[in-house]
């Protein structure tokens, strides 16, 4: 066995012990589903990071950098600069609402809002578009191992769904969070330390953009069309803003003080995290040409340009983001499925212990419909991108509108639901190709805030009555 691998089986032998030791302070629903509404700045910070963190923030855009250079930087900061806006108008006034009124989910406050038949839409949309960022997840943690042991796909992400059902199972939000903090730090050592010595290794900054890869390689704003480069912005800046995730995270701070303070330490970190990736993927360009598979670029630049102890601990880093955003994933998969579905709509008079018990049970269902989807979906980037775009267009506008615009109801909800996904669809399929530069994340949006506002416009005009 090398060191390699001898490492990642320590790191997630300890990380499904400690998670399950957390499992001793959840004794209620509210303790899996907000942490008790006991998290400081600190843990909030880490949650978030750790959420936002994943392997789309790392192997998925290491592989975006091998082939597009800097410019990959706007996937995760897109979502720094997300993250800033969600921190000072959505996350403080969501909080107080769930406070107020006792909110466990994102469904609960669009019930609030709109009504039963909102939440169980957006339920739906957000327990399917869950799925495909967990397989993303897992396709990450798969390559790894793949590059390592040479195991399939499917036995990397088995391997990878049971470290993070187990340790999320036994502790919730509030055992997640604390495993969340463990695993950032094992992640901030360990880019810390790899990062320098592969640039070194590759020829130093200087090599990233010479002779040796494309002329656009150090242009920031570069982009070959929706999808690419700084159109990333219009995929994720949306997707961070109204994640149901971290949302439902952010309604467990102790404070709304504690709530902002720690999401700008998160943005904050996002923005300069963004880099790290990014370095890695250019450099990697530059030593190891003629990778063809995105998703091993970033576990093969560690483990053939860095010293195999510094490349188990990058590694370990890497495999610690892809599991603590899975725990993120099950978690809004879980409480979205007990709390929206179960005890909404199959059995409202639940008690406290059979809503914990569906939930632990979604998580595991969860984990399991996750692994057969990595099976099938070809790249990270490509799964995310399927969920960013399903989140974005069905909850922007009626999130945002619900706060701040009184008059919206149920109707203008749901023309904006139907309108984004609608629009979404015909722009990826019937129309692909026809409009070269039609980002469908973009027009599903556009179209949704459209049908929004049309609706309420229309609500407000008197009615004729020439009889």
């Amino acid at each position: 066995m090398n060191l390699h691998l001898a490492l990642l089986i320590v790191y997630s032998v300890g990380i499904v012990a400690f998670g399950i030791w957390t499992a001793r302070f959840v004794r209620q629903s509210a303790d899996f589903f907000v942490a008790g509404r006991s998290l400081g700045p600190g843990l909030i910070f880490s949650s978030m990071l750790a959420a936002n963190i994943g392997a789309g923030s790392t192997v998925g855009v290491a592989g975006i950098a091998y082939s597009q250079g800097i410019s990959a930087w706007w996937w995760v900061g897109s979502a720094g600069l997300a993250s800033v806006v969600f921190a000072i108008w959505v996350a403080p006034r969501l909080w107080r609402l769930a406070k107020a009124h006792n909110f466990y989910t994102t469904g609960d406050y669009l019930e609030y809002r709109y009504g039963a038949g909102v939440r169980g839409v957006i339920a739906l949309l957000i327990c399917v578009g869950s799925l495909f960022i967990l397989a993303a997840q897992l396709i990450a943690g798969a390559a790894i191992l793949t590059v390592l042991t040479g195991i399939p796909r499917w036995g990397g992400a088995l391997i990878g769904a049971a470290v993070m059902t187990i340790y999320f199972v036994a502790g919730g939000l509030l055992g997640s969070a604390w495993v969340n903090s463990v695993q950032l730090v094992i992640m901030l050592v360990g880019f810390a330390l790899a990062v320098p010595v592969v640039i070194g290794n590759a020829g130093g900054l200087a090599a990233l953009t010479g002779e040796s890869v494309p002329p656009w390689f150090g242009d920031p704003m570069y982009s070959t069309g929706p999808g690419s480069g700084w159109t990333l912005f219009f995929l994720t800046f949306p997707a961070f803003i109204i994640s149901p995730g971290l949302i439902q995270k952010s309604y467990g701070a102790a404070s709304e003080r504690a709530l902002t303070r720690g999401i700008m330490l998160n943005a904050i970190a996002l923005l300069f995290f963004a880099f790290i990736p990014t370095m890695l993927g250019m450099s990697a360009r530059a030593a190891i040409p003629g990778l063809t598979d995105p998703n091993t670029v970033l576990p093969t630049l560690l483990v053939q340009m860095l010293p195999v102890w510094l490349g188990a601990l990058a590694l370990s880093a890497v495999f610690s983001t892809e599991v603590d955003t899975c725990d993120a994933i099950l978690f809004m998969f879980s409480t979205s499925l007990s709390q929206d579905f179960y005890k909404r709509h199959v059995n409202p008079g639940a008690t406290d212990s059979q809503l914990l018990l569906v939930a632990r049970l979604s998580a595991v269902a969860g984990g399991a419909l996750g692994v057969i989807l990595s099976i099938y979906l070809s790249t990270v980037i490509g799964a995310l991108g399927i969920f960013y775009s399903l989140m974005g267009v069905s909850l922007f506008a009626p999130l945002l509108g619900g706060l701040f615009v009184r008059r919206a109801g149920s109707p203008e909800a749901f023309a904006a639901i139907a309108a984004g996904v609608t629009t979404l669809l015909a722009v990826r399929f019937p129309l692909a190709g026809r409009y070269h530069w039609l980002d469908p994340t973009l027009a599903g949006i556009m179209a949704s805030a459209a049908a929004f506002f049309a609706v309420m416009w229309l609500r407000r005009q008197p009615v004729h009555n020439d009889q």
